[in-house]
């Protein structure tokens, strides 16, 4: 009888041992520490918009439209606690993603804007700005690549046996990804037209 409860105690210490417990732990909290940077990067491009639309606005005070839009958007972006929880919240996760991507819309149609004012992509303080938009844009792909790799590993060991059993009982869901907010649209063929010379 001693040999069985041996046995028994050997078979539940090596369960345990391959539950995937503390590897489940680890992968959520590279997920936890990537998010971190994305947010931080969002945030810096955020910093960013109250300058960038301040040098924009002393060349181009007619473009109030496309200024207010910038502005609301940002504002929208700040009034969204990008906290860890939200990556257990797939409806607030799509919020922070729609919000940010109205802000990268409407800073699409501010340099589309600035294009008509040679005098302000002249102005040394607007190049700096533009050059650090696009550095901290570049920063923002470099963490958002980051954190989908951290998901996909996090999401593939909650997702397969036997640590899936283990995410269940410890209420480890899958989490979100970042998606193309407009997929459809980009995944039909663009229409080239060279048309013909008269």
């Amino acid at each position: 009888m001693r040999t069985f409860f041996k046995v028994m105690a050997a078979l539940a210490l090596l369960s345990l041992t391959n539950c995937g417990y503390n590897v489940i732990q680890q992968n959520d909290e590279q997920v936890k520490s990537s998010w971190s940077e994305v947010v931080n990067q969002y945030q810096r491009r955020a910093d960013l918009v109250p300058n960038l639309v301040n040098s924009v606005r002393g060349y181009a005070q007619q473009e109030k439209d496309v200024l207010l839009g910038v502005t609301n958007a940002r504002a929208k972006v700040g009034s969204i606690q990008a906290t860890p929880e939200v990556l257990n919240d797939p409806t607030a996760f799509q919020r922070f993603q729609q919000a940010q991507g109205e802000l990268s819309g409407a800073l699409s149609r501010l340099l589309v804007v600035t294009e008509n004012y040679p005098q302000l992509k002249s102005d040394a303080l607007f190049r700096d700005l533009m050059s650090q938009l696009e550095g901290t844009e570049n920063r923002i792909t470099v963490a958002r690549n980051r954190y989908i790799g951290t998901v996909q590993e996090y999401n593939v060991l909650a997702r397969s046996f036997p640590t899936n059993l283990t995410a269940m009982v410890f209420k480890y869901q899958p989490k979100p990804v970042f998606t193309v907010q407009n997929e459809a649209q980009i995944s039909t063929p663009p229409q080239v037209d060279f048309g013909t010379k008269k």
